[in-house]
């Protein structure tokens, strides 16, 4: 994706299911979880660069000791700094302490069986420490404290907000990482009451009582109970003081969540290969949580898997997480973005006019590397039988020599281009700034036929299509091709997301911006007006009553049309080559990630009612310049107050 965004967070749990001295025994350290974590951390990395925390839970601390932890850290750095500071804070301990287990469980901090890790990437303007996870919600009763890490967008914060109202509560944040936090630990102290209440009478003493609540604990009934009016994507970790622990996917499987145990520890992580590489695994080893499932482990090790909501009729997990989010090195992922760019060869032959001889066929940016190989693939298969065909069509005609010539043409593929540092653009303005961007790859000279030679560059996706515009056409341009084919492994992004990816604002959509800028040139203004009255007739509906009116912006045009108004859009006027983009239909994408139904960004068919609500209240943004306003939801939409 040239047009970095900001998408997603990861998540990563660790549950030792042994005592600390077992790993000290067998592995050489107590840290062993510590260790894992951090492990599991840098691995999805990609996943949330904005900030970074772990959360832990000690299983036996004594009265007077600290049970539960947090370390939190901003800044592309922040897995290294958390980490540094929970070394750091060993170093009050002499070595010998270090090496005495019952002293470690006892006094040292984050010698703890039970850990969460976060990585965030902001997608509702909210930044800062205080809301990077895990979010914790402290309480003398262990039962009662609650960490909480998650990757999610709610899009009905405001029902969300009101439901804790009514129950009594004071929220003191209206951000949807602080309702969840307090939802579920408004819950959970219903929950620890319930327990209370039925043992109250009995003839323990505190301690006893304590540790019977604990035991008791209903976390599937708590679960369910806190989530049944959420409406959005989410993947939610929590740590509960006791040592009880959960994770929980949405319904509709839109974020991702896997797991795997054995008789030593219990892991999460957002993405599959990064648990096979922490722990050394094969594919099938580890389990892919399923919508609406929790995965449950308690204080005494006994590990569940429960149905906390029931899955939706239509289950549409995300299909960005494999076009781009997770790392290309899952089995499943790498073929299906492979088969992306094979399902793209029809299209592209029909733009270059199957002129094999004098195309260049290459890809940026990195991402896009292995639906460039797929590409490739189905390329040669495309020429080969092209081959085949000449050579039995003139079989008695051709010398050796001939037939040699035929079977030694290949398809051509370069790497043309080379991100070879990351220019400080924004240390310049205006005209100086775009210089600066048209400088962000090196083009490898030589690699085209000046003037003669067609280049074809596949992407992953398109969003904005501001770098293309800026850099990337520009630079490919210095080759003096004939045509430059810039081509999408993606289909056209024309709706705004609001599961967790930073893509809100209709503005940021090249192809939004393509169909509108047809309608104007069209004379069909009078769409635009009747989308945006349609959109403020519905504002007021709840949110199941909504339409997503916006797809009438598209349907005026093929997505050829807009494809090539988008090419226009994008082509400066000193661009010498003529410049044609070429999109995935949303049939091909499917076809190459037949698990990931989620094709919201392209289709505008939303899962869930708040997805429509979103759009709608995006598209009124756009028309009224309010665009800022995209995440901020109204508290009460039947009544009208804002």
């Amino acid at each position: 994706m040239t047009d970095i965004i900001k998408h997603e967070c990861g998540i990563a749990m660790i549950r030792l299911l042994k005592p600390l001295d077992y790993y000290y025994k067998k592995y050489g350290t107590w840290q062993y979880g510590l260790d894992k974590l951090y492990l599991l951390m840098e691995k999805q990395h990609n996943r949330g660069q904005e900030g970074a925390g772990l959360g832990a839970v000690k299983l036996e601390a004594a009265p007077g000791n600290e049970f539960i932890f947090r370390e939190r850290a901003l800044g592309s750095g922040a897995i290294s700094e958390i980490f540094g500071k929970v070394h750091d804070s060993f170093k009050d301990f002499t070595t010998q302490q270090l090496q005495d287990i019952e002293f470690v469980k006892r006094s040292v901090p984050f010698a703890s069986e039970l850990f969460i890790g976060h990585l965030r990437y902001s997608t509702t303007g909210k930044s800062g420490l205080t809301y990077v996870h895990p979010l914790l919600r402290r309480n003398n009763w262990a039962s009662r404290s609650l960490a909480l890490a998650g990757n999610f967008n709610m899009t009905n914060v405001d029902e969300m907000f009101e439901q804790l109202i009514s129950e009594g509560q004071h929220p003191r944040d209206y951000a949807d990482t602080f309702v969840m936090l307090e939802s579920l630990g408004h819950y959970l102290d219903r929950e620890v009451q319930y327990q209370y209440d039925k043992i109250e009478k009995s003839r323990l003493n505190g301690q006893e009582v304590s540790h019977l609540i604990e035991e008791k604990l209903d976390i599937p009934f708590l679960l369910k109970r806190a989530s049944k009016l959420w409406d959005g994507g989410y993947a939610l970790c929590g740590l509960i003081g006791c040592g009880d622990t959960f994770t929980l996917r949405d319904p509709w499987g839109i974020r991702s969540a896997f797991y795997y145990f054995d008789d030593e520890v219990a892991v999460v992580a957002s993405e599959r290969p990064v648990i096979q590489t922490a722990f050394n695994l094969k594919k099938d080893d580890v389990r892919e949580l399923q919508p609406g499932e929790a995965f449950i482990v308690k204080r005494d090790g006994t590990i569940t898997t429960q149905q906390i909501l029931e899955p939706k009729e239509k289950i549409t997990p995300c299909s960005f997480e494999r076009i781009y989010f997770s790392r290309g090195s899952d089995y499943d992922i790498y073929r299906e973005r492979k088969k992306l760019g094979e399902l793209l060869v029809p299209e592209i032959v029909e733009t270059i006019d199957n002129d094999f001889e004098n195309t260049v066929f290459s890809f940026i940016p990195n991402t896009a590397e292995v639906a460039y190989f797929g590409m490739l693939e189905g390329l040669e298969k495309h020429f080969n039988h092209n081959k085949a065909v000449e050579l039995l069509e003139k079989r008695d005609q051709l010398t050796p020599g001939e037939v040699e010539t035929i079977l030694a043409k290949r398809v051509r593929s370069e790497k043309v281009a080379i991100k070879d540092i990351k220019l400080r653009t924004f240390i310049a303005q205006g005209k100086s700034r775009n210089d600066l961007a048209a400088h962000v790859y090196d083009v490898t000279y030589g690699s085209l036929k000046r003037g003669k030679d067609t280049l074809v560059i596949i992407d992953d996706s398109i969003v904005r299509g501001t770098t293309l515009k800026q850099s990337i056409i520009k630079i490919l341009d210095r080759l003096d091709p004939k045509k430059i084919v810039i081509v999408s492994s993606s289909p056209q992004i024309r709706y705004p997301d609001c599961y967790g990816i930073d893509m809100s604002r209709m503005s940021e959509f090249i192809a939004f911006k393509a169909a509108i800028k047809l309608l104007e040139d069209r004379g069909m203004q009078h769409v635009i007006e009747s989308v945006y009255e349609k959109c403020v007739a519905q504002s007021r509906r709840r949110k199941e009553e909504i339409v997503n009116y916006v797809k009438e912006i598209y349907a005026p045009f093929s997505d050829e049309e807009i494809s090539d108004k988008i090419a226009e859009m994008l082509t400066d006027k000193d661009i010498k080559a003529e410049v044609k983009i070429v999109f995935q239909t949303i049939e091909d994408l499917h076809r190459a990630c037949p698990d990931n139904a989620g094709d919201w960004y392209f289709s505008g068919d939303y899962p869930t009612p708040g997805g429509n609500r979103l759009v709608n209240n995006a598209f009124i943004n756009y028309i009224e310049g309010q665009e800022n306003k995209v995440y901020q939801y109204s508290l009460n939409f039947t009544n009208g107050v804002k």
